[in-house]
């Protein structure tokens, strides 16, 4: 099947670029492995970080951006998205994004951890799930975008990878040409092609045992960019989210950093506020920062969670503000105005990934990579709180006008005729109990050695099983049938080998790195980077 683009994934970054493309007039389709509201987007409790108010400047939120960073961001790109956020903002009310307003009309304005000023926009505290909602709706009025549900990209499909194959001319030249997704209902193989490939395939968070992010965000994207050979950097940078609900079943409900900026205290099991002992920004500290505070608490005391206290402000107001947080602590037995929440550090956010430009471009041409998936330089070391969805959708708008100007390019390339995929000998999967014991022991090896605070012999233990891991994966996926749960495997054992790998290049403690063998800073460490290959 022919587009001119394929878009792998579903959230603000892909349907973004996916309407810009549409509405240039190319072909697009849009792969998504489970239903098309299946995205990080959809969980995104917070909102938007843009300098929207009169108080507020483009200098100020820069530095912000920076100083939480720890030394890492690239400033140019820092800067490039700040200044375009306003456009990015008005781009989503415009399609129908109802971003709470004051009783006065002015937009309302949360502050969260690492910001100076207020100016996080939100819909209440489900703002993914509203712009997930109007981008849906406007893609639904495109004629040129087909969105194929439940739909697994497997591989993509390069010059380069044909060639070794003898099915092209070898050259020095490569250039992405499509990909092998997997029909999960008809349990089929097709071959998409297309001169565009955009990756917008969310985060890394379930290889981690405790995470805030949905079952979708198993590293896709960056699994197969790494096997096209394209550049991979920082991936030790997981943000971990200092406050997701604790749950006696393991379950992780996000307590959004909104909640903190409205006055919330954190107190360790005793019910001391500890916050200020860790920094003086106390509990509006970066999350990094938070996050470690909590750790340490847990362990001093031996608990198996801290409180957060909003106890108090009104019950009215409360659910007001943050319904879904309020209705799911209530499910629990918990009431906000009346009740400390137990809250614990869940994995979260991953700052590193696919190395892109300015325009979402990779170093593999016609493949870009937009959100949570790529790695611009605008996080650093550590993300700044609600900066996410600004970059997603600013540089959907680059990455956009870089591939209209991409098939304006390569207009007269003639179409390569790709193989279809080929299952020989392979077999229908029969020991599946063997894919979950692989999924538990991974998730549980990142947990214990690879998570808030590290040492080089924890990630030199779990390097060692990683790559055991890698093996018998290997080995399983080419005797098998492919399937959306070892598809799934492949990738997140691949994602975790590449956080360890940067993890142990890293030798310093910044950002949300931290190492016990190597507590301070090294400054001549930029980044870290690796390549099928070699580094």
């Amino acid at each position: 099947m022919q587009h001119d683009v394929i878009v792998i994934g579903s959230g603000i970054a892909g349907l973004s670029f996916a309407l810009e493309l549409a509405r240039a007039g190319y072909s697009v389709a849009i792969l998504t492995k489970k239903s098309k509201a299946d995205s990080n987007t959809n969980h995104a409790q917070g909102g938007i970080a843009s300098v929207t108010s009169q108080s507020d400047d483009f200098e100020l939120h820069v530095s912000d951006t920076l100083r939480a960073g720890d030394g890492l961001c690239r400033e140019e790109v820092v800067r490039s998205i700040v200044r375009d956020g306003p456009l990015a903002v008005n781009d989503l009310a415009g399609i129908g994004v109802p971003f709470s307003q004051l009783d006065d009309g002015r937009v309302s304005l949360h502050r969260e951890g690492g910001h100076s000023k207020r100016r996080i926009l939100h819909v209440a505290d489900v703002t993914g799930r509203a712009i997930e909602e109007a981008l849906l709706h406007a893609i639904s009025n495109e004629p040129r975008i087909t969105l194929l549900e439940h739909h697994f990209a497997i591989d993509l499909i390069t010059c380069r990878r044909l060639a070794r194959k003898g099915l092209l001319p070898a050259s020095g030249e490569d250039r992405v040409l499509g990909l092998y997704a997997l029909d999960v209902f008809s349990n089929e193989v097709i071959t998409y092609g297309a001169k565009v490939v955009m990756l917008a395939t969310g985060g890394v968070g379930q290889v981690y045992q405790f995470s805030t992010n949905p079952d979708i965000a198993t590293g896709d994207g960056i699994a197969m960019a790494w096997r096209a050979g394209v550049p991979i950097r920082n991936m030790e940078f997981i943000q971990f989210h200092p406050t997701a609900l604790y749950t006696t079943d393991g379950e992780r409900f996000l307590v959004s950093e909104a909640v903190r900026g409205e006055g919330a205290i954190l107190r360790n099991i005793d019910g001391e506020a500890f916050m200020p002992r860790y920094d003086s920004r106390a509990d509006l500290a970066p999350r990094d920062i938070v996050a470690r505070a909590i750790d340490s608490e847990m362990k001093r005391l031996g608990s198996p969670h801290v409180w957060l206290d909003i106890t108090g402000r009104g019950e009215s107001q409360l659910r007001e503000k943050f319904p879904s947080i309020f209705e799911a602590c209530d499910k629990r037995g918990i009431n906000m105005n009346r009740d400390y929440i137990p809250v614990v550090p869940a994995a979260h956010y991953l700052c590193g990934g696919v190395v892109t430009k300015l325009d979402a471009s990779t170093r593999l041409p016609g493949l870009y990579a937009c959100g949570e998936v790529a790695c611009t330089g605008l996080h650093g070391a550590n993300r700044l709180a609600s900066n996410s969805l600004l970059e997603a959708v600013v540089l959907a708008r680059h990455g956009a006008a870089a591939a209209i100007s991409f098939l304006k390019n390569h207009a007269r390339d003639s179409e390569v005729e790709l193989p279809q995929w080929v299952t020989g000998r392979a077999q229908d999967p029969d020991e599946r109990v063997v894919l979950m014991h692989n999924w538990d022991e991974l998730r549980r090896t990142m947990w214990d050695y690879v998570g808030i605070v590290r040492s080089t012999k924890r990630l030199e233990r779990a390097q060692a099983r990683i790559e055991q891991l890698l093996r018998e994966i290997h080995d399983y996926y080419w005797q098998v049938k492919v399937e959306p749960r070892l598809l799934e495997l492949r990738n997140m054992v691949r994602v975790a080998s590449l956080i360890i790998t940067c993890a142990l290049q890293r030798q310093e403690s910044r950002g949300l790195h931290f190492t016990l063998d190597f507590p301070d800073k090294n400054d001549e460490i930029r980044d870290t980077t690796v390549r099928r290959g070699g580094f």
